[in-house]
């Protein structure tokens, strides 16, 4: 097999592993499933090597390369632009394609064109077919809005929280990958992370967001202030405004926007393994050395890939292991997921905990209140 057949191949496996129907050409039905992938689709600038169409209409092409020119994808961006900016044959209806991908076996770059100030980035996999179909349905991309955040209405606010939501503001307006907040003890970081949620899902207009939390103790308490969180700027509860459910199996509604697991749950749910509820009661850093000094590592589900929640807010984070800090600048790095942690700097004898280190050696910007417990967002934003 030669290098570019392997590329292909390599290729056509993770199109199908992340819901894209493929085909060849002289096979073409469009009307075989929502997402389809048409190798060497014809245009008036010559073939693609994908076409992407999602219910007959193209939103998207894939530049196919071997392996051995992974290093040179970004210069093969100016050639999808070129095959996204074609005519393609056959095709009657009014579209405008949106979506490139540059690929090789082992690699993957993206571009959204619809981002103000869009840019190839590296990625997992590709986009399932219902998520690009969701994005061409919204108004503008998450990104775009994220730059568009009003000021928050400050009233009932401590002062250390007006910082840091403002410093959360910044970060996303102005796509800095990474900002670390750091706020006193007793400060109120859940309520803080709570709002950031808030001002994600109602003006960033996010779908889902994950929060993670070290115990099941904590999840419960999270719950109870999700529910009683009431914002500024309408008078009804979050739990009004958005649904709000804390995981208790591995099933995960679709209608839920704030979902609240424990990490244990959330390892054994990409895993596709039943979990004992008793494994929820101990703290993090004891369950993932309890059978072995290895720590646990993410698993690719295709039922809920990466995109499938558009933030993570991860509590107590000074427990997670540096291993696990690197899984999540991964999802930021990769899915352009925003990540934000909360949790204590230090000990009761002022040595940074391991997670916590880890964290604000990641962090592009910091900004200070006290050190005592930190909130840290990975946040490049957005798909």
């Amino acid at each position: 097999m030669t290098p570019e057949a392997r590329a292909r191949e390599q290729i056509d496996n993770r199109l199908r592993q992340s819901g894209w129907t493929i085909q060849d050409l002289k096979q073409l039905n469009l009307t075989v499933a929502s997402g389809v992938a048409v190798r060497e689709f014809p245009t008036n600038t010559g073939p693609v090597d994908y076409a992407l169409f999602i219910e007959g209409v193209p939103v998207g092409v894939v530049e196919a390369k071997k392996d051995e020119e992974g290093q040179a994808l970004t210069d093969v961006e100016t050639q999808s632009s070129r095959y996204a900016n074609s005519q393609f044959k056959w095709v009657k209806r009014e579209y405008k394609v949106r979506f490139a991908y540059e690929a090789t076996g082992e690699l993957v770059r993206f571009t959204d064109y619809a981002d103000l100030k869009y840019r190839s980035r590296e990625v997992f996999s590709f986009h399932r077919p219902e998520t690009l179909k969701r994005w061409l349905a919204e108004p503008d991309t998450v990104r775009n809005n994220l730059k568009r955040i009003p000021q928050l209405d400050e009233s009932g606010f401590r002062k250390c929280q007006i910082s840091a939501i403002h410093g959360l503001d910044t970060s996303f307006s102005e796509n800095r990958p990474r900002a670390l907040v750091q706020m006193a003890t007793g400060a109120g970081k859940t309520f803080t992370a709570i709002t950031a949620a808030y001002r994600l899902l109602k003006y960033g207009r996010m779908n889902r967001i994950l929060f993670l939390v070290d115990t099941r103790s904590l999840g419960e308490q999270a719950e109870r202030e999700f529910m009683a969180y009431k914002p500024n700027d309408d008078p009804r509860s979050f739990s009004e405004l958005y649904g709000v459910r804390r995981l208790k199996n591995s099933y995960i509604s679709g209608d839920v926007q704030v979902c609240i697991s424990t990490i244990q749950r959330m390892y054994s749910i990409l895993k596709g393994e039943e979990l004992d509820e008793q494994a929820e009661e101990i703290p993090f850093a004891e369950y993932v050395t309890a059978e072995s000094k290895v720590p646990k590592e993410v698993v690719y589900n295709a039922k809920i890939p990466p995109e499938f929640f558009d933030c993570i807010i991860v509590d107590e984070c000074q427990f997670l292991t540096e291993s696990q800090i690197d899984q999540l600048r991964a999802l930021v790095n990769d899915y352009n997921i925003p990540v934000m942690c909360f949790g204590l700097r230090t000990d009761f004898q002022t040595r940074l905990f391991p997670g916590s280190r880890r964290l604000m050696e990641v962090a592009d910007t910091i900004q200070e209140s006290r050190p005592f417990w930190t909130a840290l967002t990975l946040a490049r934003t957005f798909i």
